[in-house]
């Protein structure tokens, strides 16, 4: 048999640093030693924190992009999580779960309503 997919409108936003999805809920920070302001870590798009993974390690997505893993958020999904790369869709899904979607997919999967 053949099927054809629902149509359906999914919330989307574009990632591009930490504290850019509205439900990541960031605030500022005082560091206690140097004073230094600094954005909480995201509620939805974590910090990228991998012990076999250092931050200065090129991408390591299934897409690679040109960004090092500190660069780089993590989301977790009921399949366990993904690397979340800068410019990925993060998408909530039809139960309310969210997950990450390179922007070319995203383009070519959805457009935008008015």
């Amino acid at each position: 048999m053949k099927y054809k997919s629902k149509p359906k409108i999914i919330e989307a936003t574009q990632w591009f640093k930490n504290g850019d999805h509205p439900k990541d809920n960031c605030v500022m920070i005082e560091h206690s030693e140097t004073k230094e302001m600094f954005l909480s870590e995201g509620k939805v798009v974590r910090y990228f924190r991998h012990p076999g993974t250092p931050g200065y390690a090129p991408c390591v997505s299934s897409i690679p992009c040109a960004f090092k893993m500190h660069d780089h958020g993590w989301i977790d999904t009921p399949e366990g999580g993904h690397n979340v790369c800068p410019s990925d869709f993060i998408i909530t899904g039809l139960a309310g779960e969210m997950y990450p979607c390179k922007a070319e997919i995203f383009h070519k999967s959805y457009e935008a309503l008015e």
